[in-house]
């Protein structure tokens, strides 16, 4: 039986893993070298009155059915017709990623925890939201097709946006590859259930510890395949207006601000300023995002001061306006479904 002073020098040895040193310092330096991005966007703050304010509702209500369309496809791959802790874990992981570094799997890691708490079964949750995670992720990055007609019918696209939609299409292809990896092949999965394990362990607020997720992720995936096979046309359909509506609520603004974008063009760089905000080096993509939107709008037919304040307005309700909302859903998941700390060995 170990002391408590070896308990509490192994404790910090997992909270200051090698790997987490490595993605903090990561982290410190991406958000340093964009410093100059971030400060440009919130530079047009006093420029928020130029908005027309009629805009905002809609551009809200956007962001709402951004959101809405996620809880659609989680509810399906998570086979529940429950929409409390659905939405409430959903929003209050979606707040922490914004906080923390790690592409999205800190948020994941603690929305399964919290779904656990509501009675899902673990490996089930863990399944569910990995099978949500690559449908809504093949979704962004194939939405450049939608683009096609225009392009063909002679719309001119700028070459640093057709690199952005060239990319794009490669992360569709690797997208689909690793689905039909993990869908048809047994150790992948088992591995990917492995590293999930171990990012939730790190956030269980001494919750008993997950163990054997690979082969219980196995099972689950099975039992997905069927469901989602019946209700495959509802999970892409969601899936594409999760972002299809968070694509409106940026044109919505660009307009609001008598902007006259191409939205053609304005797709393309939606589409690369929301595969930047995947990058894992920095709390949803902060900075990424930011540089690359406003490049990316500059080329798309605004001018420069526009692609800034549209950059500003749009982070302000799709970044910033969810941490508090997720923190206030996050509390009211815990007066439904309080944490209750089980000792450990």
């Amino acid at each position: 039986m170990g002391t408590p002073n070896s308990d509490i020098a192994s404790s910090n040895r997992r909270r200051w893993s090698a790997g987490r040193v490595v993605l903090l310092t990561v982290t410190a330096v991406s958000l340093y070298l964009f410093f100059p991005s971030i400060a440009e966007v919130f530079s047009a703050w006093d420029k928020l009155g130029q908005v027309h304010p009629l805009a905002l509702p809609v551009i809200f209500a956007c962001e709402a059915m951004s959101f809405v369309c996620t809880w659609v496809v989680q509810r399906i791959a998570l086979r529940t017709h429950e929409w409390f802790s659905i939405s409430t874990s959903q929003l209050a992981g979606n707040s922490f990623n914004r906080v923390t570094p790690g592409g999205g799997a800190t948020g994941t890691a603690l929305q399964a925890r919290m779904l656990i708490d509501a009675g899902f079964d673990g490996p089930k949750a863990a399944a569910g939201l990995t099978v949500q995670s690559f449908l809504i992720t093949a979704a962004v990055v194939a939405m450049p097709i939608l683009a096609l007609p225009a392009i063909i019918a002679g719309t001119r696209v700028p070459n640093s946006l057709v690199d952005a939609a060239w990319i794009g299409a490669l992360l569709f292809v690797a997208i689909i590859v690793l689905g039909v990896v993990l869908l048809a092949t047994r150790k992948p999965l088992d591995r990917l259930g492995h590293v999930i394990e171990t990012t939730a362990n790190l956030f269980r607020f001494r919750r008993p510890p997950i163990h054997d997720l690979g082969p219980k992720l196995l099972d689950e995936r099975d039992e997905i395949r069927v469901t989602m096979g019946s209700n495959w046309l509802a999970a892409v359909g969601a899936s594409v207006g999760r972002w299809g509506f968070e694509y409106l609520a940026l044109l919505v603004t660009l307009y609001a601000i008598d902007a006259s974008p191409d939205p053609w063009l304005v797709l393309f760089a939606f589409v690369a300023a929301s595969a930047l905000g995947m990058i894992p080096f920095s709390p949803g993509g902060l900075g990424f995002v930011e540089a690359g939107m406003t490049a990316s709008l500059a080329v798309s037919g605004v001018t420069v001061g526009q692609a800034v304040l549209a950059t500003l307005v749009f982070r302000l309700v799709s970044f910033w306006l969810p941490i508090p909302i997720g923190i206030f859903a996050g509390w009211l998941f815990r007066r439904r479904y309080p944490r209750v700390l089980v000792a450990e060995d």
